[in-house]
């Protein structure tokens, strides 16, 4: 007698702990690339600075370098000297002061810089100031290594790299860096009933024909993590088809990541398809939406297989298919970032998965819900600006502080 038992769900945590144990901590592959094409790609190794930054003190501001005890009230100084930004000055003569400009060398003997605003050309022959505020030692004056010190890690591998990180690398001299080489993935959708746009106008589809949504938003999803995408298009349902598919896409690529046929359906032909040609673990997991994902290895190539409804599919890459394809780059924070919002809806039917609620951000700073939460809605995903990371068994009252999770930040 066939079991009626629910299948055991396995957790989020655990399932994305059992995915990441598979790769290791470090990249894969790597290579040393320049600095200004190196925005989104991750450190594989660590930068150390062999200088200080500044190199010398200088000055913050446009103005007069001076010291504090030869101003006095009413006294005029007169100027001895000037030094602009990449220019060397001499030593500063007791009683005088020094013309300066923004990024410039403090010159010997000046403790303290005064804003040319707060200082007044004396009139008579030479150039000399009256200075009008009280100076107080080292006001306007960034010292030396206040940024960066000799030998310090500015930068660790495994870092992501970001606009700021890459000036940083520059600051301290590296026009090339060490990085992960990006991930390449071979990305197919299977199913009979689907249909690429273009090819068929929307009156002529035929009966349970529907057009490919997941190709395209997967292809992008990959592509913004820094992916290098093979699309390999539509594979038939058909298990030799599938072999043949997979074979070929494992050769030179990383990944090859699949959406649809990971249920246990007749027309489903992914599983015996990876089974044959490498191993393959099959899991329910506790979300919603989604729940099947397939991972398994064929050859040297990692799989994945994602749901087919599209909701599924995109929220199950966002939180298992992202972090995976970060540590494949030796990435060391794959977390998923979330903050603590309020929650401008009420949420009474508790599920026994965690879900995963699409919402936007309100002007008063709180959370509007999208009102069709189905898996198949993907109008959800385009509304909302993320998610409630909304724990198993808990309602949401109308006021409470819930974790929000931005798609700007998952894709940053």
């Amino acid at each position: 007698m066939a079991s009626n038992a629910r299948p055991t769900l396995l957790a989020l945590d655990e399932a994305l702990a059992q995915l990441l144990a598979t790769l290791p901590d470090t990249a894969q592959r790597q290579e040393l690339l320049a600095t200004l094409d190196a925005d989104g790609r991750v450190l594989a190794q660590d930068v150390v600075s062999h200088l200080e930054v500044p190199p010398q003190d200088n000055s913050s501001m446009d103005g007069y370098a001076l010291r504090c005890a030869d101003v006095q009230s009413g006294s005029a100084l007169p100027v001895s000297q000037r030094i602009a930004a990449g220019m060397a000055g001499v030593p500063l003569q007791p009683g005088t002061a020094t013309r300066i400009f923004t990024g410039a060398p403090i010159p010997p003997g000046a403790d303290t810089v005064v804003m040319q605003e707060d200082c007044v050309l004396t009139p008579g022959s030479g150039e000399s100031i009256t200075v009008q505020s009280t100076p107080t030692p080292g006001q306007w004056i960034r010292r030396r290594g206040e940024d960066v010190t000799r030998n310090a890690t500015v930068l660790a591998r495994g870092q992501r790299l970001g606009p700021a990180a890459l000036g940083l690398a520059a600051s301290v001299g590296l026009a090339q860096l060490q990085v992960a080489c990006p991930p390449r993935v071979a990305l197919f959708s299977t199913g009979d009933e689907l249909v690429m746009p273009g090819t068929v106008a929307p009156a002529d589809m035929a009966a349970g024909a529907i057009y490919n949504s997941n190709r395209f938003f997967l292809a992008a999803l990959l592509r913004r993590m820094g992916c290098v995408v093979t699309d390999l298009g539509i594979v038939p349902d058909r298990l030799e088809a599938t072999v043949l598919a997979l074979q070929a896409a494992a050769l030179n690529h990383d990944l090859v990541l699949t959406s649809g046929g990971v249920s246990v359906g007749e027309e489903d032909h992914i599983k015996p398809a990876v089974q044959q040609l490498g191993q393959l673990d099959l899991w329910q997991i506790a979300i919603k939406p989604g729940k099947p994902f397939a991972h398994g290895r064929i050859g040297a190539a990692h799989f994945i297989g994602l749901p087919g409804n599209p909701v599924s599919s995109f929220i199950t890459f966002l939180v298992l298919v992202r972090p995976f394809l970060l540590r494949m780059q030796g990435a060391a924070d794959v977390a998923m970032p979330g903050q603590s919002l309020r929650a401008d809806f009420a949420w009474p039917r508790a599920d026994r998965r965690r879900e995963f609620l699409r919402v936007r951000r309100n002007a008063a700073g709180g959370l509007e819900l999208f009102p069709n939460q189905s898996s198949g809605v993907l109008t959800s995903a385009v509304w909302s600006d993320g998610f409630i990371d909304n724990p198993p068994g808990q309602t949401i009252a109308r006021g409470d502080s819930v974790r929000f999770v931005s798609f700007g930040d998952l894709l940053a």
